[in-house]
């Protein structure tokens, strides 16, 4: 029996992580991270569990990558601190994967494949890769076949037909599969609320040249750093046009750098010009590329916007292009930067009132029609995408034809057995998320997510007492300092001063040789006088020191 189990990405859009099972032998289809949202203070990366894997380590044989965005393979260096398993991916999708292992100190055995290049991982699957066309070079999707039957996953794909590089998603190869017998189809959910086809990378390229042309100043891009085609024909655009082009971001530079050392970017020494050039160029002969286009706090675009004065300092007469749909959650953010952008006297063009500036890397419904068409599948799985995304691929898939006992709706942790004329749902496996700071190795625990969203929430109050080495006597304080708090409760702290006093002399000496009765009173006391005069009930953090007498 083929077994199908995610621990991430259906549900929820990132993390996808899919864990197939065949004999005593397992493979991992991608491994990644997914960027928090909401009230996540201090977290900058969600991690899927890895738990379901760990319970039998040595049945991991392996990790096959579909493409290179972080969403697929960002989790890898937690994954492999853990578990020392090959790891396969196209030219570019490793470079970026071994860059990402580099600066986390974890080694690992990288082997390249290509299309069409059948290969086996331990001696129950056998993989064949198939070129897609996505946002990112170098993608592919997987014909995975076992003793028990073959599953297509179809990885992130479009159906464009004149895609920047050249390179089609492999229909031909895909058709031919269906004609063999395909067990089931597991297929990117992402657009499938999007009626009709996506529109084609030639259509941000045209766009791109009827906007710059027409510019009278300095042009800048914000693209997303793993937006390859589109910095390509960006590139290609200038260089028409007689502009230099400034590449300003780690991720795009990076991305950048990986892509012309295997070979699917050329040097473009003619046109590219460094940062430390900038100054030397006119603004008028001017293109900048860079990240941001999501108000990152720490992006390239949103340090252009800058007080300071600089040669990439946003200015009136400037052309910005935000060149990337807003991802849900973002759009307040979004929208401030726009704003100060047009504050700066700068001209913005983006999506909602230039829809040709971006288009997505995902199938919408007719391309997702399509590929069920040429694949035939006996079953059908929806992938990568929320729960709305999901279900309405399902009722495609059922408007398609295929009934509904042989379509699953699957999210983190079902477990779908396939046999070779038959599928049922075999129940769960635990899974969750890893809430992580990325140079950390530990996860952020629960408690102390929640001590953060108290602070954030209701300001931080700090409480200090100093006190005699081995006795109870008060030699100094308390005293209340706070953060974050509104002016009103701010002007109270001396109150709340007087409160924290009150309680600590409330106890006898020897319990305040306690620390911990302490600590108890110093918020005890402070919460009281708060609770009191407003209502509310601040995060305290009580500090008790001990000195020699």
């Amino acid at each position: 029996m083929l077994k199908v189990t995610p621990l991430g990405g259906l549900g929820e859009v990132g993390m996808n992580t899919l864990v197939l099972e065949h004999g005593a032998e397992r493979v991992l289809i991608d491994c990644g991270l997914m960027f928090p949202r909401g009230d996540l203070p201090g977290v900058e990366i969600i991690l899927p569990d890895f738990g379901a894997l760990l319970d039998a380590p040595d049945s991991l044989k392996g990790v096959v990558l579909t493409h290179a965005h972080e969403d697929h393979l960002g989790a890898l260096p937690w994954l492999l601190r853990e578990l020392k398993v090959p790891v396969w991916g196209t030219p570019f999708t490793l470079a970026l994967a071994r860059h990402r292992l580099e600066e986390a100190g974890v080694e690992a055995e990288l082997r390249e494949l290509g299309p069409r290049e059948e290969f086996r991982v331990g001696e129950q699957f056998r993989v064949e890769p198939v070129r897609v066309t996505h946002s990112v070079p170098d993608s592919v999707g997987l014909i995975i076949r076992t003793a028990t039957g073959t599953l297509v996953h179809s990885g992130d794909f479009k159906l464009d037909l004149f895609p920047v590089d050249g390179q089609l998603t492999d229909l031909e190869r895909l058709g031919e599969v269906g004609d063999e017998g395909v067990l089931a189809l597991l297929s990117d959910s992402t657009n499938a609320e999007v009626p009709g086809s996506t529109g084609s990378e030639r259509v941000v390229q045209d766009t791109f040249e009827r906007l710059v042309s027409t510019a009278r100043g300095r042009v800048v891009i914000a693209v997303f750093g793993s937006h390859l085609h589109r910095v390509r024909h960006a590139v290609d655009l200038a260089r028409r046009l007689g502009r230099r082009v400034v590449l300003v971001g780690r991720s795009l530079q990076r991305n950048v750098e990986l892509a012309q050392k295997v070979g699917l970017l050329e040097a473009w020494r003619d046109v590219l010009a460094g940062a430390d050039a900038v100054g030397q160029v006119s603004r008028e002969r001017l293109l900048v590329l860079c990240t941001g286009a999501q108000a990152e706090p720490r992006s390239a675009l949103m340090g252009m916007l800058s007080a300071e004065p600089g040669p990439l300092r946003i200015e009136a007469g400037d052309l910005v292009i935000l060149s990337s749909r807003t991802i849900p959650g973002n759009e307040p953010l979004v929208t401030a930067l726009i704003n100060r952008l047009l504050a700066r006297g700068a001209r913005v063009v983006y999506p909602a009132i230039e829809p040709g500036v971006h288009v997505s890397g995902h199938a919408a419904q007719d391309e997702q029609r399509r590929l069920l068409e040429v694949v035939r599948p006996r079953h059908f799985v929806p992938i990568h995408g929320e729960l709305r995304h999901l279900h309405s691929h399902l009722q495609l898939a059922r408007q398609q034809g295929l009934p509904a006992e042989r379509t699953f709706l699957m999210t983190d942790g079902d477990v779908v057995g396939f046999a070779r004329d038959s599928a049922t749902t075999l129940g769960r496996v635990p899974v969750g998320t890893r809430a992580m700071r990325r140079e950390s190795v530990a996860p952020i625990n629960p408690e102390a997510l929640g001590e953060r969203r108290a602070l954030a929430e209701s300001g931080v109050v700090v409480v200090v007492a100093v006190l005699q080495l081995g006795g109870g006597r008060v030699v100094s304080g308390p005293t209340v300092h706070a953060r974050g708090l509104p002016t009103a409760e701010t002007a109270a702290l001396g109150l709340a001063t007087e409160g924290a006093a009150l309680a600590l002399s409330e106890l006898s000496e020897a319990i305040r040789g306690d620390d911990e009765r302490v600590r108890e009173a110093l918020v005890r006391g402070v919460r009281r006088a708060f609770k009191q005069l407003f209502g509310t009930r601040p995060a305290v953090m009580p500090v008790v020191l001990r000195v020699q007498a």
